[in-house]
């Protein structure tokens, strides 16, 4: 695939991608009902090289759902890594250690999954929502999501109701969500009239039952 986007003014385009240190450079957002939201800006450095090969290498499909009586487009391209698969790029596996190293693996909150989405365009996007764990959301968990290519905006809000948080994220920057947070809020990724590029998200999980 061959895809066209706004650099970032930041990266030294003969390097490779390459982590800098997690530790103290996180931010833990404290949120309600023991929800938290962990942020790690340009996690990533020289990010646009990995979206580059994700945008070529990856094998990315089109995925379709059931809305009331007809079936709709997802919008946005999908690719799923299950445990124990190989990762596409060296730098999500080594992304994937450095991750459990950070948080300590807890019993059941291992990263051990890659899901990657490509928000192709403003108009691919995903809804509310709180991620399942297996077939439920009635435990704590973690997701991580790195994400490459150009910034769009994750918004994370309570379930019920509440205000909206915005979180831009793009260009190797690391978003975690832990504790109650997909029990107890939601989050999306919305659709924009405004001229953006796209974006790949690698959202790192456990590898749940399902």
């Amino acid at each position: 695939m061959s895809i066209a986007f706004q650099a970032s003014l930041f990266d030294d385009i003969l390097s490779e991608p390459e982590l800098r240190p997690l530790g103290l450079m996180v931010e833990r957002i404290p949120l309600d009902a023991g929800a938290w939201v962990d942020i790690r800006p340009g996690w990533l450095s020289n990010s646009d090289a990995l979206f580059e090969r994700l945008a070529v290498d990856v094998p990315w499909r089109a995925d379709t759902r059931e809305m009331y009586d007809k079936v709709v487009a997802v919008p946005r391209l999908v690719s799923w890594f299950g445990a124990g698969s190989r990762l596409p790029d060296p730098v999500l596996s080594a992304a994937g250690r450095a991750l459990n190293d950070h948080y300590g693996r807890p019993p059941g909150q291992v990263f051990e999954t890659a899901g990657l989405c490509f928000y192709r365009t403003g108009d691919d996007s995903v809804a509310w929502h709180g991620d399942r764990v297996g077939r439920t959301i009635e435990r704590d968990t973690m997701v991580a999501i790195l994400s490459v290519g150009a910034q769009r905006t994750l918004s994370v809000r309570p379930k019920g109701g509440g205000p909206t948080m915005k979180f831009p994220v793009g260009h190797g920057d690391l978003i975690v969500m832990g504790g109650s947070c997909q029990r107890t809020y939601e989050h999306a990724i919305l659709k924009t009239k405004q001229a953006v590029g796209p974006r790949i998200s690698i959202q790192f999980r456990p590898a749940w039952p399902r």
